[in-house]
């Protein structure tokens, strides 16, 4: 690959995914290096007072400032761009950082947005306390039903907001039926996509026209650093999303988009592997649960739509035992697997998000969201899955399951 092919989108969008997200967005150096450069600075030195003036006048192609551009950055929003099928993309210091830039580079006092009710607990306090407080009125449907976001627009309806799968009750939701919607309304769609990512679902090709992500998750992979990317046409993110960010600053550190780059590398290969090992782990559990909630099992009552949308069901799934006290139990009994808040990592992780990730959401908007005192999420990682079944095979037996 010559030194400006991975930036060169006449051949890059030609590759498939997998060569994609190896090699796309690479600029390399005069020094020829194979793995991308990591560029540690914060400002850039001119040749020339001229040069300088003319590139912050936009007359002049070049880095200014590293809370504007860095070419480490650079190399993974054209990756994450490429990957999405989106004419661009910009990313973030954290997964939350993205979505409150996403939602608030759009609004505006007197404005209205209708959201999904299942989403992750900070998401929920973006719709239902920040929002609000600007005077921008938002309304919660069920966002497995597309209905619900016909019947709730209104004539100053700006976006829907919505998670597929959802975090963490695993509810998925017709992309193309709801983002059709939006598009005969001129409602702009935006669909977080952490859960799936680029590799397993790309929710602009069933008509999304923003997606936006924690790279916490499955783009890293790896629980090292926190990233969030948002995508969209050229011009969203030139004329909408860039002067929010541009004035606000949740830049994301030229180290953590190299870490990001290097996660991409193997997104396909670990999302793929933790996807079979995570339907396996899936099917023995559901034996013994009450209540199992994984899209790629037959059981699930949105299977054949998550399926339809998604290549595979992700290594991320949700059940349910008798209360909290029952799940308690179930963590603690745990050997191999880890009690933790976050997913996307490729080790196993288990945690209970009425106590944890969706604790800041009042109880009532909990149980309507389907977050039980009982719910479990899951996060089947890399481990030989045989082990990981093992172990809350264990630890069900020692909660009575």
């Amino acid at each position: 690959m010559k030194r400006r092919t991975g930036q060169d989108q006449s051949i890059t969008r030609q590759w498939r995914p997998a060569t994609q997200a190896v090699r796309g967005g690479t600029a390399r150096s005069e020094w020829g290096e194979t793995s991308e450069a990591l560029f540690l600075t914060s400002g850039y030195a001119y040749d020339c007072a001229a040069d300088a003036a003319a590139r912050f006048a936009g007359e002049q192609q070049g880095m200014t400032y590293s809370r504007l551009q860095n070419p480490t950055v650079e190399m993974l929003e054209g990756r994450i761009a490429l990957l999405e099928g989106a004419e661009a993309c910009r990313t973030m210091a954290t997964g939350m950082a993205a979505m409150t830039a996403v939602l608030l580079c759009q609004l505006q006092t007197g404005d209205h947005i209708v959201a999904g009710r299942a989403a992750f607990g900070s998401c929920r306090w973006l719709t239902d306390t920040l929002l609000p407080k600007f005077g921008i009125e938002v309304s919660i449907v069920d966002a497995r039903d597309p209905q619900q976001f016909e019947d709730a627009a209104k004539a100053n309806t700006k976006l829907f907001f919505f998670e597929t799968p959802a975090n963490p009750t695993m509810d998925i939701v017709d992309l193309k039926t709801v983002c059709g919607i939006a598009r005969a309304r001129g409602i702009t769609s935006v669909v977080d996509n952490a859960f799936a990512t680029p590799a397993l679902q790309r929710p602009m090709e069933f008509g999304a026209d923003v997606t936006a992500y924690s790279a916490t998750k499955m783009m890293d992979g790896q629980g090292r650093v926190l990233a969030g990317a948002v995508c969209g046409t050229q011009k969203f993110i030139d004329d909408t999303l860039l002067p929010f960010t541009r004035n606000t600053g949740p830049t994301l550190s030229a180290f953590n988009a190299w870490v990001v780059l290097k996660g991409l590398e193997t997104l396909d290969l670990r999302i793929r592997r933790q996807s079979e090992n995570a339907l396996k782990v899936g099917r023995m559990i559901e034996a013994r649960v009450p209540r199992m909630l994984h899209p790629g099992l037959p059981s699930h009552p949105q299977h054949n739509l998550a399926m339809s949308q998604m290549e595979a069901c992700g290594p991320i799934f949700a059940f349910e035992v008798e209360d909290r006290k029952q799940a308690h139990g179930l963590l603690d009994a745990l050997q191999l697997v880890d009690i933790s808040n976050n997913i996307g990592d490729s080790r196993s992780l288990m945690t209970h998000p009425a106590s944890t990730t969706h604790s800041s959401v009042a109880e009532e908007k909990r149980l309507e969201m389907g977050v039980t005192e009982g719910l479990i999420r899951l996060n089947v990682g890399l481990e030989d899955v045989q082990d990981v079944i093992e172990d809350i095979d264990r630890a069900l037996t020692a909660v009575g399951l």
